[in-house]
């Protein structure tokens, strides 16, 4: 009876460390600047229009990119949550901002589920879903550096960038809303 009391304990303990290194690892967010080369990649937008991503990425506006898959349960409903409140942060100046989310699964994700997605998440006029070609998930992701071999082991990362040709602040783990309108002030007033 006692070494199954032990046993229990062990692993009630074991569990609970687990826990609260997920939580401490979830808790820590680091910011790089970073420049990435973009591939010259053709993505489908969640309307069913084939773009280009450099194109996308390269309209002018100051843009925030993500990737995410419809059917996570973990990181993706709350990075997109987070993206809904920095759009409503924003006000009217969200117009002036191109959000991004590109998928990590784009043989499931088609154009009408990342449309059904980003209904749930309130996505506004200047934030647009992306999917395409498994090979052109997978170049976006790496030449961004989110690629971590297969989509149950992706990481939180936003990425933001003031205009074309400028660097990116690259944002690893849950960042709130607020912490994204300072980062994205913050970058814009950047010289």
């Amino acid at each position: 009876m006692g070494r199954r009391i032990l046993g229990r304990l062990g692993a009630a303990l074991t569990c609970a460390t687990g826990v609260l290194l997920a939580l401490a690892t979830a808790a820590s967010v680091s910011r790089a600047t970073v420049n990435y080369q973009t591939p010259a990649v053709t993505l489908v937008r969640a309307d069913g229009q084939r773009v280009s991503l450099p194109h996308e990425l390269d309209d002018g506006r100051p843009v925030l990119l993500n990737f995410i898959f419809t059917t996570c349960s973990s990181i993706c409903p709350l990075t997109s949550r987070t993206l809904e409140e920095f759009q409503d942060k924003l006000g009217s100046e969200a117009a002036r901002v191109h959000l991004m989310s590109i998928s990590i699964d784009p043989e499931q994700d088609t154009p009408s589920r990342l449309a059904e997605y980003a209904r749930k998440f309130h996505a506004g006029p200047g934030w647009q879903y992306y999917t395409g070609t498994l090979a052109a998930s997978l170049a976006a992701q790496r030449a961004f550096d989110v690629y971590r071999g297969e989509k149950m082991s992706h990481t939180p990362v936003t990425l933001m960038r003031a205009a074309p040709g400028k660097p990116w602040l690259r944002i690893e783990g849950f960042v709130t809303p607020d912490e994204l309108v300072d980062d994205y002030r913050n970058l814009l007033t950047a010289p």
